[in-house]
């Protein structure tokens, strides 16, 4: 999860009171709890927007003071401590990355489970029903079969393309309730589990190259840059660096037209009609948290070779 703007606290929510965020959003009614999205200028990037019915007298004298002068989100930067920023797992006390460690390693552990017989959805549901943990995240789990069948379980806005002789000949939609909240696994009764997961097939052949990621790479980094990038190495690891430290550079480069801003874009989230004017839209990447999984198929008869070589290798030693 992203700070709305720059902070120690890990957050995606910002809180005003419902007579401020109706004269910034423009809007002419709503209710408390009603969601809206705002900008976080360093990086031009929307965040949730709730409406609450009070704050504390600081935040509304500087909220009126902003709306007066027609800059609400510049003086919400200069003035970020006075506002109430709230996630709702560090509100508990909660490191949520434990349940995604903790749900990963579960997965791991029973991927030769023989009642998961190959099924990612089955061991999505057994590695989540396993997990401890308080806390939330998105899930792509995919299961390469001996035949060259990949089975892939997707619970989220995680990714998954497939790359053959330079294109991408496959690639997972994110699942998302509305723009940039995205299905996840939960340690609350109340979520998504294995049974709304995206199930899909795909056979590989050889030489094809696996890319999994999380958004925070699909969010900055676009197809043909994974296609260009992959190309440049033979070994899956380095590739795999390489993509992540792209992603990280584009994230935070505030003039990118990054895959989000345009999604953003496509949705009907820009910059306000004066910078419109001034020929400015909404650009940047999206800070996040970045993981990146390369893999490359081979025959099972060159695994077999490469075996039966490091076999050798090591006789000789």
């Amino acid at each position: 999860m992203l700070p709305l703007f720059s902070s120690p606290l890990p957050t995606e929510t910002l809180f005003l009171s419902k007579e401020v965020a109706m004269a910034f959003l423009g809007a002419s009614s709503g209710q408390v709890g009603d969601v809206f999205l705002c900008w976080n200028l360093s990086h031009s990037t929307p965040r949730k927007v709730w409406i609450v019915p009070r704050l504390t007298g600081v935040v509304r004298m500087l909220s009126l003071l902003a709306v007066t002068m027609g800059e609400f989100l510049p003086l919400l930067m200069v003035f970020q401590d006075f506002l109430l920023l709230i996630d709702r797992w560090a509100e508990q006390n909660v490191n949520p990355a434990l349940f995604s460690q903790e749900l990963m390693s579960n997965a791991s552990g029973l991927v030769m489970d023989e009642e998961v017989n190959y099924d990612p959805q089955i061991l999505m549901r057994k590695a989540h029903a396993a997990t401890s943990s308080v806390g939330s995240a998105t899930v792509i789990i995919a299961m390469l079969e001996k035949n060259g069948t990949l089975k892939i379980a997707n619970v989220g806005d995680c990714g998954l393309r497939v790359l053959r002789k330079g294109q991408v000949i496959f690639s997972t939609p994110p699942q998302e309730h509305y723009f940039d909240c995205p299905y996840q696994l939960s340690s609350e009764i109340i979520g998504q589990t294995y049974l709304d997961a995206m199930v899909c097939t795909i056979e590989l052949m050889e030489g094809d190259t696996i890319v999994m990621g999380s958004d925070g790479l699909f969010d900055n980094v676009f197809d043909h840059e994974i296609v260009s990038t992959t190309s440049r190495f033979k070994d899956a690891v380095e590739a795999a660096k390489a993509l992540a430290d792209l992603a990280r550079d584009n994230s935070m480069d505030v003039s990118f037209d990054s895959p989000y801003s345009i999604e953003a874009r496509s949705r009907g989230f820009d910059v306000p009609l004066w910078k419109k004017i001034l020929g400015r839209k909404l650009t940047g990447g999206k800070p996040d948290d970045i993981t990146v999984i390369v893999g490359q198929v081979i025959s099972s008869l060159n695994d077999k070779k490469t075996e039966e070589a490091l076999l050798k290798q090591k006789d000789l030693s």
